[in-house]
């Protein structure tokens, strides 16, 4: 189950709470940050907590909430790196996880390793592949893909589609290619807090994060006001992990060096997919670097 810790490799915490592996193998950046230790410290240890998850090959749920988290950093070299790696990795969610958080940073470094994916062995990911060129990068490199899946059972001709040049003899239109590319449809709504997966909506079901509000949140972190930065602030303490998640990437993303304090007390959450989303936003903030196209007001 997403963002569920592998009890087999879980530590209970005080009140009940498990803790996974991760958790007990990575230094708590929070502590240190508590008793004195450097932002250098808190970015470093939140770095080791993304790269291990990420490369986690035992726990692809673990890899995929990385994934996710790295997305919100952009065009950073570091997490460009991290995650063009996983549009390698064996696991096919692995692999279509990566492809939708290449399409979220935005960062034209990974549109050549996406392309590649276009003749992956799976149309779970070849179609993710052609999807996210289209709609991120305005890239058409798929358009002969969409094309024959748009046919159906018509299976449209290659030639009829200028420049189509990979394999679409495939089995797109099989129950389970088609089942599959659904899932990767709706994995457009849930790569959120909680990261892609088949379970993703469930997970987010059962630990009470409630949609609406994290998608309040997205689109509230849209407006860099000084209005807006204090909500965020507030919400890092939410009973909602979705929120709580949420909230931190948004607090992140204002570039300001003085919220790692703030973020860093979500390193020892509870939920791994919030300690990874604070580690991102620790890292984010700490960058200083705000972007042209959404000044603070």
């Amino acid at each position: 189950m997403l963002a569920q810790e592998n009890s087999s490799a879980s530590q209970k915490q005080p009140g009940g709470e498990s803790q996974s592996a991760e958790t007990a193998k990575t230094p708590s950046a929070a502590k240190a940050t508590s008793e004195g230790g450097t932002s250098a410290d808190t970015i470093q240890s939140c770095w080791q907590r993304l790269t291990e998850n990420v490369q986690d090959s035992k726990h692809f749920e673990f890899q995929t909430q990385a994934l996710n988290a790295l997305s919100s950093l952009g065009s950073n070299r570091r997490a460009n790196e991290l995650i063009a790696a996983a549009l390698k990795d064996t696991n096919l969610d692995v692999r279509t996880a990566a492809v939708l958080a290449a399409g979220k940073t935005k960062s034209r470094a990974l549109v050549e390793p996406v392309k590649k994916l276009l003749d992956d062995a799976e149309p779970q990911v070849v179609f993710a592949a052609a999807t996210t060129l289209w709609t991120q990068f305005k890239d058409k490199s798929g358009e002969d893909i969409l094309a024959a899946i748009a046919a159906g059972d018509r299976k449209a001709n290659p030639s009829l589609i200028h420049g189509a040049k990979h394999d679409i003899s495939r089995t797109l239109h099989s129950p389970s290619s088609l089942e599959k590319i659904g899932i990767v449809t709706g994995a457009g709504l849930v790569l959120g807090p909680f990261g892609f997966s088949v379970s993703a909506v469930e997970y987010a079901r059962k630990n009470g994060s409630d949609s609406s509000r994290v998608k309040s949140i997205s689109l509230l972190a849209e407006e860099k006001t000084e209005a807006v930065r204090e909500q965020m602030r507030s919400a890092l303490d939410d009973k909602d992990p979705g929120v709580r998640a949420a909230a931190a990437m948004a607090l992140g993303g204002f570039h300001r060096p003085q919220d790692v304090k703030s973020l860093a007390a979500l390193l020892d959450d509870s939920k791994l997919p919030v300690r990874l989303a604070a580690s991102a936003a620790c890292i984010d903030a700490d960058s200083g670097v705000q972007h042209a196209k959404t000044p603070h007001k």
